[in-house]
């Protein structure tokens, strides 16, 4: 037998990198369990954001999504590398705003969850 080296990637919880996903905090994380408006008011309330204080600023400077956690969780659940390529390029550059990234996500998370409870 060989050693081997698994690497893997986590993705931060919605109050960013620094925080933690917990079962006993419902707002760190998303679940399966969790209705569309549930989603959809976690995601915008909690959701931490790579974009600037102003819209001015955000359209002047854009995003810095490496830290944006809207950005960070697309990377996991958009299946289309073409789309995300232009929402990251789009978000990053300040020609979108932090409330269209998260409408993107609540649609694909909301799509994701609703589908899996359906089939349960």
């Amino acid at each position: 037998h060989k050693p081997a080296l698994i690497e893997a990637s986590f993705f931060p919880a919605l109050q960013g990198a620094k925080g933690k996903m917990s079962a006993s905090d419902e707002t760190s994380a998303i679940f399966l369990t969790d209705t569309p408006k549930q989603i959809k008011d976690k995601i915008n309330k909690y959701a931490f954001s790579g974009g600037q204080q102003t819209v001015e600023e955000h359209r002047r400077l854009g995003a810095n999504i490496d830290i944006d956690v809207s950005y960070q969780w697309l990377k996991f659940f958009l299946d289309d590398d073409d789309e995300l390529a232009r929402i990251g390029e789009e978000y990053a550059s300040g020609r979108m705003l932090t409330g269209e990234i998260k409408a993107k996500l609540i649609d694909v998370l909301t799509d994701l969850v609703v589908s899996f409870q359906r089939r349960r």
